[in-house]
């Protein structure tokens, strides 16, 4: 090859990476505004207030760290059953509803680090045959959704013919379906406050859910006669935590929230929300 093609060949290469450069450059975004989606219905992580706004555990969170990314940020209230499919097409930008990192979710879209990680739990009615489910008060820790647990066994065996309230599309959900389904009647729903109401109501049994969130929910009127039963279970079973949620695409919006999210674990600040809305420290450890 001669000298003179070379020269050709490595001006072109270096005129590609210039090209290159400049097309990246252009289509990174300038992230100054960030749209946040969240149910604003699951209490306390997010909820809408009397007068529509929001507030909670995860709003208070993600407007700390907007301030530290110096963004602005606006949230919508989006449906749960819906909230992922409208990330990726590009109703928001970010997803914040305690949503549970889970491989099959990491499929659809990208998380950040966890934020929180909680046990999820059974509730029931005080004065009902339920209240006192096996290895109630007690915690155990599950690592796999497909291992045999002999605590696990027990509760079949005490729900045996009852009805089980799930909140549709939840890391939960699965989880109730693939131990209980053979032995109970499972419903879902669309929102959690929904299967409070039927079992308040007494139209179901159990529901299970976030304890977090039924520890919240048990001071709303009409949730005054509601108790947790059965072991609370904690773990990787329910994937590393909570998280946001990104398009994949979005790298540079996933890495700055990361860095905000550690900066705020470092100085204390995810601590003190989480002992402020839940009463309990839930920063992943």
């Amino acid at each position: 090859m001669n000298s003179i093609k070379v020269a050709m060949i490595a001006s072109t290469a270096l005129c590609s990476m210039a090209l290159s450069s400049v097309c990246t450059q252009a289509s990174a975004k300038d992230w100054k505004t960030v749209v946040i989606g969240t149910e604003g219905a699951y209490a306390p992580w997010n909820m809408t207030k009397a007068d529509g706004s929001l507030d909670g555990f995860e709003v208070e969170l993600v407007h700390d760290l907007c301030g530290r990314m110096k963004v602005e940020c606006k949230l919508v209230t989006q449906d749960w059953d819906t909230a992922i499919p409208a990330l990726v097409q590009g109703k928001y930008d970010v997803l914040m509803d305690a949503v549970s990192i889970t491989p099959e979710r990491q499929k659809q879209i990208a998380f950040s680090e966890p934020y929180a990680q909680t046990p999820a739990t059974f509730a029931a009615v005080k004065d009902s045959p339920m209240a006192k489910l096996p290895g109630t008060g007690e915690t155990i820790k599950m690592t796999d959704p497909d291992e045999k647990n002999d605590m696990v066994e027990k509760l079949k065996e005490a729900v045996k013919g009852k009805s089980i309230g799930i909140q549709t599309a939840t890391v939960y959900t699965k989880f109730v379906e693939d131990n209980f389904k053979d032995v109970a009647d499972i419903r879902e729903y669309k929102t959690a406050a929904e299967h409070d109401l039927d079992l308040a109501s007494g139209r179901i049994d159990l529901a299970f859910d976030d304890a977090t969130y039924f520890l919240s929910a048990f001071k709303d009127k009409g949730n005054e006669n509601l108790t947790l039963t059965g072991p609370e279970i904690a773990g990787t079973i329910w994937g590393p935590g909570e998280g946001f949620g990104f398009r994949k695409s979005d790298t540079d919006l996933t890495q700055m929230f990361n860095k905000a999210i550690e900066a705020a674990k470092a100085d204390g600040t995810i601590e003190k929300l989480s002992k402020k809305w839940f009463g309990i420290n839930v920063v992943p450890q």
